[in-house]
């Protein structure tokens, strides 16, 4: 899993039958305007602004899509209210151990 910015929604006229209810949204690692921007499904409700988890396994996208193989794989899983440690793009570090 890894955190990510939702910074917009992508409207798809013709889509997967499995997307078809389904709110794709717009994320940004928030490292900057050249950050790579990722599109993922949102299983959670998350808004524009919102702080999120995304998980990028094949076993969240079919279990939010109800399919076995779905034609995405990053999937919107939660919502971050808080965050007591440091977070990097590569691990989470408990702040009460860093001097």
């Amino acid at each position: 899993m890894r955190q990510a910015t939702v910074i917009g929604h992508l409207v798809a006229e013709a889509k997967h039958a499995s997307l078809a209810s389904r709110k794709i949204l717009v994320l940004s690692d928030g490292d900057g305007d050249d950050a790579p921007l990722q599109l993922a499904i949102d299983a959670v409700g998350a808004g524009i602004g919102t702080h999120v988890l995304v998980s990028e396994s094949g076993a969240a996208g079919a279990e939010a899509t109800g399919i076995e193989y779905p034609p995405i794989r990053s999937v919107v899983v939660g919502i971050i209210d808080s965050n007591s440690g440091i977070i990097d793009s590569n691990s989470i570090i408990d702040k009460d151990s860093v001097s």
